[in-house]
């Protein structure tokens, strides 16, 4: 409860708790120097073999289609294996203070999307790995994957280099700016669609169309019978023989107790009318994904879907149970698809408000897992990066610094990061050249990859 105090008298002794983490993230400079992010000491590992590791709780049949597409290029290996460079990063340089962090926070995981007033926001937009972890790993994961991007469009390596950079610099340039703000202004903080650069434009149109009309346009099919399906297409959309109509009713009320009593009085007025299950992402391969369409009072139809939340690579990969705090276990109290969805209301400025979640759902094969569920493809959108020119890059990786340093600055005690970063360009500089460097690795992982699937160590499915 706060302290509370009468307008005629002096009141408790307050503490300014800023100024404090302030100091000590400028007292930590001198026990890990910011110079000391540019090294690159890999631990003793085999890629191929971390994820091969992640296929055992995954869907057999759909394990090669997640390789093909690792394989498309490094930059899409990278997307798929944040489990690798979790494990990369486990004992790297850090500073030993902890955000609630993405935990996959690459370029393609920032995006458009509806806020509940209708409004186009962008910002982070994928938290399956979100954990109380290292907010280095967030910054380095995101310099990595511009300049990998780059060199997937051919960019020369300075200007790699720069969209990298900049996005470092963005990042501490906007933590030092929301600590000019109150705690409340720093929470309100978004980005709308209005505000975004030109390059950004085309995919607010696209995302301004992705409704549930254009949904059902694409993904649904008319029966002989005159009922709309969801449409097959194997084996990225498949519908199950004999949907378990009440369990499935069940547990939809289970995730319904979940949400805003609003949220929640409005999907009771929706019905379940058909489900399948539906491949999405490149890490996300293999988990289990659902498509669910609900016909509303009026005929109107909306689309849910269901994705399986396994724990945080930041977890299994990154060495953060060692040190297990009240944050840690506040945000695990309810189960994984609790962790993504309260971190996802952290992170971002504005939350799907059907976003919820569901406790041990037993699948199949008999395992019990946890989900989340939230709305498909409403307003979503993103920019196509393979069509990012060099100056573009630098800009988009300015705007995802950015987002990044306002999600970070959620966490309490996050005026720790303006004090180690300071006003010099020391970091900006270091976790650039380790960008480069990881860069090189990840193509070397890649080639990696490439060579275990020649040799018949792990199988692909391509251009699925």
């Amino acid at each position: 409860m706060p302290n509370v105090s009468r307008p005629d008298s002096p009141g408790p002794e307050v503490s300014r708790p800023d100024e404090e983490d302030l100091q000590a993230g400028r007292r930590v400079r001198a026990l890990v120097p910011r110079r000391n992010h540019a090294r690159f000491e890999l631990p003793e590992r085999d890629p191929v073999e971390i994820l091969a590791g992640q296929h055992t709780t995954r869907e057999p049949d759909l394990v090669p289609v997640r390789i093909g597409r690792m394989l498309q290029s490094p930059f899409a290996y990278y997307r798929g294996a944040a489990a690798v460079m979790a494990h990369d990063l486990a004992r790297d340089t850090a500073t030993g203070y902890r955000v609630i962090a993405c935990g996959d926070a690459h370029l393609a995981n920032f995006g458009l999307y509806a806020s509940p007033e209708r409004r186009l926001v962008f910002d982070l937009n994928d938290f399956d790995e979100a954990y109380p972890g290292a907010w280095e790993m967030d910054v380095k994961r995101l310099a990595a994957s511009l300049w990998l991007n780059g060199r997937a469009n051919g960019h020369p390596e300075a200007r790699c280099r720069d969209a990298a950079a900049a996005s470092v610099r963005s990042y501490r340039t906007t933590v030092h700016r929301l600590y000019d703000m109150s705690v409340l202004e720093r929470y309100y903080y978004q980005v709308e669609a209005e505000a975004l650069p030109k390059m950004a434009h085309q995919a607010a149109r696209k995302a301004r169309q992705s409704t549930s009309e254009r949904v059902m346009e694409k993904l649904t099919t008319v029966t002989e019978n005159g009922i709309q399906r969801i449409a097959e297409q194997p084996p990225l959309v498949r519908r199950p023989a004999n949907p378990d109509w009440d369990r499935l009713s069940g547990l939809f009320e289970e995730y319904r107790r979940t949400l805003r009593t609003d949220t929640a009085l409005l999907l009771s007025q929706y019905s379940m009318v058909d489900c399948a299950s539906r491949v999405v992402g490149v890490g996300s391969v293999g988990t289990r994904c659902f498509l669910f369409m609900l016909r509303g009072p009026s005929g109107d139809l909306l689309f849910m879907q269901s994705k399986e939340a396994g724990r945080s690579v930041l977890e299994t990969h990154g060495k953060v149970t060692d040190a297990p705090n009240a944050v840690t276990q506040q945000l695990i109290l309810h189960g994984h698809g609790f962790r993504v969805v309260a971190a996802q209301r952290i992170l971002q400025a504005q939350s799907d408000p059907m976003l919820g979640w569901v406790r041990g759902v037993k699948g199949e094969d008999g395992i019990v897992r946890d989900h989340y569920l939230r709305q498909y493809r409403d307003l979503k959108g993103s920019l196509d990066l393979a069509q990012l020119s060099p100056s573009a890059a630098e800009t988009y990786g300015e705007l995802c610094g950015e987002l990044l340093a306002r999600a970070h600055c959620q966490s309490p005690g996050s005026r720790f990061l303006s004090g180690y970063l300071g006003n010099g360009d020391s970091f900006d500089v270091a976790v650039t050249t380790w960008a480069g460097r990881y860069a090189d690795q990840t193509e070397a992982d890649h080639a990696a990859l490439e060579e275990a699937v020649r040799v018949g160590r792990l199988e692909a499915l391509r251009d699925v």
